[in-house]
Formats: structure tokens, C-alpha cells, sequence
């Protein structure tokens, strides 16, 4: 007999009685990539640029002299092009295109529902000449992330359907609010589309609706595409690499700016903010239809709801959180962007944060010896003038959207 310790163990290991996290890091090196002169000073150039287009995102969002208004309650559609066309072969997305888009789609929900808690994402596939709806807009990440997992939804097939997938996305966000923002963003890697009926009435709907419309090709670019997103003001990428592919998703991410026509037109905002509720029976979702023993009541009407942030499907009353609103706090006042120091300029103390609380290797002192060779890799705060390394910088604009000197509140 097999002794319950034992098969518990059994489950969590797989080949060759490893457990599963640790396959992650098996042969781990042979990521790493010699030149002709077995130097690995490539690579480590590679990853620094990395980390300064990271950085170059973060200015990009911060640095800003005149105050943005944005939208913090955002409602997006993601398009995924399941065509044949991206089962293609493509020596820029590896390890196949199919592989590599549906991965950086993930990582990019995930990104966004933590960037904009209040904001809610959908998915839609488009293939066999039609379009299909994944997922309805949710801030649920399991239920994005389980759809596009799914084996059914990762085959490709046929031809895509641009008009009929931009029909969909667009029926469903007219019912949003008019203080939430409408938005659809494509992967598309096909060269053509196959629809029923004349895209350039879609397009008017679009422009009608206020629904913005950006596309990322994986092709090359297409006029079609161009035209749609002029048209509703979007934005048009053609990426070149994956490492490109992540950083045009990665500036979708934070909201965009509010026109000033639409901000002029705001008012006070009626929401409710529903406590968690136990229920002795199961009871029925009135989002999904599905029955659930934990949940949310709406104030209003003490409708039940599995999930925030979302619209009471009953009295359309918008239901969120205070946590989630004090995690949007941070784009109304971001963290001013830090100042590059010359290297001429160094002092004797590097960084404030955890570069400095950690005994510094070999290998770290190469890699900032890198970043030197294209800045000098040390960035100050404006206000409380502490230094910081570039993983600091980036930790604090990305993640931590504070400043660990101003947070101290000592002075130099």
C-alpha cells in the first residue's frame, strides 16, 4: 500500500521526482546566450535594455507637467485573432506565434485587472469567418485566464472576421455607463478579413458610440486596421519581436486620458459599496446564473453578485470596493519620475531601497556596469532627493506607486 504522505508528494512532483515549481528552473542557464568570443556580455546588454525600455514605459506615464485627467473605471474588450494565420510560422515569436500571443494575453489581463481594479475586461475570438465571446466583462482574472486555457478555445481555424468581431464587443459595451470608458484592443495577425456586410458602417458605430479602438498587428500593417483605429482615435502598433509585443501591451495597460470634452461633462458618480456575505444556502448569481454561498448583496436593490467590481444587473447601480478604490488612488497622483544623476556626480551611498539591504555579488556589479555603459544607472527622487538603482525606479513607479524616501520621511 501507498502511504498517504507518500501520495501526496506523488501528485505534487513530475518527471524524474521533481516537484513541478522547480522545473521552472531546471538547466536555467541554457537561457543564457554565448557570442563568438564566449562572452555573456550580449546577453547581460540585452536584458539592461530591458530594463531601460521598462523604464522609458514608466517616464512615459509619469512625466507629464501638466495635470491628465483619467479614467479610472475602464471597460475593454480583448480581441484575439484565432485564425490560421497565426498558427503561421514567425521567426520573431517563438516558440510559435500561437504559443507566444496567448501566453503575453494572459500576462496582460493579469496586468491590467491590477493596474485598474475598478475596470472590468472581456474576450472575444474571432475565426471561421465569424466571432465568438469568451468571457463577458469581469474583473475576475481566473475566468479570463481558464478561458484562454481552455483546449477548445486555443484552435485555429479558418478565416477572422474583424466587423463581426468589433460588432460584438461593441453590443455589449452600450450598456456601460457613460462615466466608464469604452474600449477594444485586437491582436491580429491575419492580412485579410472576411466580412458579411460593409466594415465602414461598424466604424461609424464605433465613432458614434464613443468606443476606442487600438490593434496590434503581428503581421505587417494593414490599411483597414490603420483606418479603424484614426477613426476612433486608437492607436495602431505593428510589432517587430515579443520583447516589442510586450512592451505595446504593457502601454495599454494604464488609463488613458480623458478628453477634455467628456471631462467637462462629468458629474458626481452614484456607487455602492457591498460587504462580503456568507449565505446558509447557495444562492443564484444574478451576473453569471450561477449559484454561489459567498458573495455580495447590492445595497439598492439586495441583488446577489459573485464579483467587484461590476454594475448591478437589477438597478445598474456600480458596485466596487474601498480597497479598490484607494488602489486607483495612484493614478490621479502618480510618482513624479526620477531624475537621472550624471556619473560624474556619484556619491558613496547607491540606493535607499533593497539594493541596499542585500550583500551585492559579482554578477550585480557587472550588470550595473552594463546600465552604465548607456546611463549611470543611479535615479533621484525630486522631493526627498534619496538615490536609486534602476530596479528600485521601476519597483517604485510599477509596483509599489510610492516612493520609499518620501514614505521614510527623512530628508538628506
Amino acid at each position: 500500500m501507498i502511504d498517504e504522505d507518500e501520495a501526496q508528494t506523488g501528485s505534487n512532483t513530475g518527471q524524474g521526482g521533481m516537484y513541478h515549481w522547480e522545473a521552472a528552473y531546471q538547466r536555467s542557464w541554457d537561457a543564457l546566450e554565448e557570442d563568438d568570443s564566449g562572452s555573456l556580455a550580449a546577453h547581460v546588454a540585452a536584458l539592461a535594455r530591458e530594463k531601460l525600455a521598462r523604464r522609458r514605459h514608466v517616464l512615459a506615464l509619469s512625466n507629464s507637467a501638466v495635470p491628465v485627467h483619467r479614467g479610472l473605471i475602464r471597460h475593454q474588450f480583448l480581441v484575439l485573432d484565432m485564425s490560421e494565420a497565426i498558427a503561421s510560422p514567425a521567426d520573431y515569436l517563438l516558440p510559435t506565434r500561437l504559443e507566444c500571443v496567448l501566453h503575453n494575453a494572459q500576462v496582460y489581463v493579469d496586468h491590467f485587472l491590477t493596474v485598474n481594479p475598478l475596470g472590468c475586461i472581456g474576450l472575444i475570438a474571432t475565426r471561421d469567418g465569424g466571432a465568438e465571446k469568451y468571457t463577458e466583462l469581469t474583473g475576475n482574472t481566473a475566468e479570463h485566464i481558464a478561458a484562454i486555457q481552455n483546449k477548445s478555445n486555443r484552435e485555429p481555424r479558418g478565416e477572422p472576421s474583424l466587423q463581426n468581431a468589433l460588432e460584438i464587443a461593441r453590443r455589449s459595451l452600450l450598456h456601460v455607463p457613460s462615466h466608464g470608458s469604452r474600449e477594444i484592443l485586437v491582436l491580429y495577425s491575419a492580412l485579410t478579413t472576411c466580412d458579411p456586410g460593409n466594415i465602414s458602417e461598424t466604424i461609424q458605430s464605433l465613432k458614434a458610440d464613443n468606443i476606442r479602438v487600438s490593434i496590434i498587428g503581428l503581421s505587417a500593417e494593414m490599411r483597414i486596421c490603420k483606418h479603424i483605429c484614426k477613426e476612433t482615435k486608437g492607436i495602431y502598433n505593428v510589432i517587430m519581436n515579443e520583447q516589442h509585443l510586450k512592451e505595446v501591451l504593457a502601454s495599454h495597460v494604464a488609463p488613458p486620458a480623458v478628453e477634455s470634452e467628456k471631462t467637462a461633462s462629468l458629474a458626481m458618480i452614484e456607487m455602492g459599496f457591498p460587504s462580503s456575505t456568507s449565505f446558509a444556502s447557495p444562492t443564484i448569481c444574478a451576473n453569471h446564473g450561477k449559484p454561489t454561498q459567498i458573495g455580495y448583496e447590492c445595497p439598492r436593490c439586495k441583488t446577489t453578485i459573485c464579483s467587484l467590481p461590476t454594475d448591478c444587473p437589477i438597478c445598474s447601480l456600480t458596485l466596487v470596493s474601498s480597497v479598490l478604490l484607494a488602489r486607483s488612488y495612484h493614478h490621479l497622483f502618480p510618482v513624479p519620475p526620477f531624475v537621472e544623476i550624471p556619473v560624474s556626480h556619484r556619491t558613496s551611498h547607491f540606493s535607499l531601497s533593497l539594493a541596499a539591504q542585500i550583500q551585492l555579488i559579482v554578477v550585480h556589479v557587472k550588470w550595473h556596469s552594463l546600465l552604465h555603459q548607456q546611463g549611470s544607472g543611479r535615479y533621484q527622487c525630486p522631493n526627498c532627493m534619496h538615490l536609486f538603482c534602476l530596479e528600485c525606479d521601476i519597483y517604485c513607479h510599477e509596483l509599489l506607486h510610492n516612493c520609499v524616501g518620501c514614505l521614510g520621511g527623512s530628508n538628506h
